[in-house]
């Protein structure tokens, strides 16, 4: 007998946990592998936002949170979304989540009716077509490429759009390519969604300040659709606080309460010490940051450049994130030791066994003749995996 769902088994399990657990496996054996599958950053979290944990321990913060989280961090959450991106967000349109994944599930559950449509440029995270199908919905994948840095044009969002379009779900800084959006390029995008008032915009922005462009500007920053965007956010990866847990949506106020309701049944209040963790995070000095931000600049110049001077790969310069989304179906059918690359999963299984560097393929992220490398690892682990890669690629005939 099947005692498992549907639901479930249409699901596909996460190929970037599943990667790092194959290197973990090697590792296990006493293989040296370097992880580069993984999107965390590799630093601690700082000092500071930890002795506030701390202190939240020592002054009993061991109780259930409110669902939607303290009205201190959402305060704090709405003071950052106006000091640093100008957006006007009450502390009630806060919901604080389990972590920016769960926020942006919450959002899609709660929004989302079986057979509505939602719009996802490609390449995606690994999750986003998975929440959809949670929802019953279906996925409307509009195709970019590293000719055009992975940014899909007002044309094609366009065409997308058909009277079943619910939502347009849009990462920048993107995971898995790196790629910011320019302000004109997101005003362009919404020239036409202006055109399209029932379509709701989901702006995933956890890497907002991991980006080496000098600027940043928020989907919600633009007064069209300014009352049906929603900002998914979170600390993780700006303050290296992924195993925290804390993410949260800025919504309108009837999809905040619909978040609030959805939560309220399944998962209830985040973790109070985490909170007043993130709260610190927020609310105190932003030093840390920076000094995060310039490291992994510097680590993307050097992977970049590393990259470019292997033969094969096409190599873009990402502008945020900390992740190198490389073409490489030149060595598509090529072999070493009666073993065939045929396609991106070949070619990174190959590169897991064969030079013992963890990567994930690109049809992880609905871009099937790519691969992913995350470089939020040390500048000589990058030097020494880079080496691996070549090598390995370089006994492929």
């Amino acid at each position: 007998m099947d005692f498992i769902s549907n639901r479930v088994n249409n699901l596909a399990a996460s190929q970037t946990l599943a990667m790092s657990q194959k290197s973990n496996e090697l590792k296990a054996q006493g293989i040296d592998v370097i992880n580069l599958s993984v999107g965390e950053p590799d630093f601690n979290t700082p000092d500071h936002i930890k002795e506030a944990a701390k202190q939240a321990i020592d002054n009993n913060f061991s109780f259930y949170s409110p669902v939607p989280g303290y009205m201190s961090l959402r305060k704090a959450v709405a003071d950052k979304l106006t000091n640093e991106n100008g957006l006007s967000y009450k502390p009630e349109q806060i919901v604080v989540s389990g972590g920016a994944k769960q926020a942006l599930c919450n959002v899609i559950l709660a929004t989302v009716n079986p057979g509505d449509e939602v719009i996802i440029p490609t390449p995606a995270w690994v999750s986003y077509v998975e929440m959809v199908k949670l929802a019953e919905g279906k996925n409307v994948l509009v195709p970019s490429g590293i000719e055009n840095d992975f940014k899909i044009t007002p044309e094609q969002l366009r065409a997308a759009i058909t009277p079943r379009t619910r939502m347009l779900l849009i990462c920048s800084p993107s995971n898995p390519t790196g790629s910011v959006y320019t302000r004109d390029e997101l005003a362009a995008l919404v020239e036409v969604l202006a055109e399209y008032p029932d379509i709701i915009v989901l702006a995933d922005e956890i890497y907002e300040h991991i980006n080496y462009t000098g600027s940043f500007t928020s989907l919600a920053s633009f007064p069209a659709i300014a009352d049906r965007t929603v900002v998914i956010n979170g600390v993780s990866k700006a303050y290296a606080m992924t195993g925290w847990r804390i993410g949260y949506c800025a919504a309108p106020i009837a999809i905040a309460k619909a978040c609030t309701k959805l939560q309220g049944q399944y998962t209830s209040g985040a973790s109070s010490i985490a909170q007043k963790a993130a709260e610190a995070a927020y609310t105190g000095s932003q030093e840390c940051v920076e000094e995060m931000r310039k490291a992994f600049e510097r680590r993307r110049n050097l992977v970049v450049r590393l990259a470019r001077e292997i033969p094969g790969l096409k190599v873009n310069e990402p502008k945020g994130a900390f992740y190198l989304f490389p073409e490489v179906s030149a060595y598509f059918g090529k072999s070493f030791n009666g073993r065939k690359i045929t396609d991106a999963s070949d070619l990174a299984m190959y590169l897991l066994e064969e030079g013992h560097v963890a990567t994930v393929a690109g049809d992880a992220f609905c871009a099937p003749g790519y691969i992913r490398l995350s470089y939020a690892t040390s500048d000589e682990n990058i030097a020494e995996a880079m080496k691996r890669i070549a090598a390995a690629l370089a006994k492929l005939v």
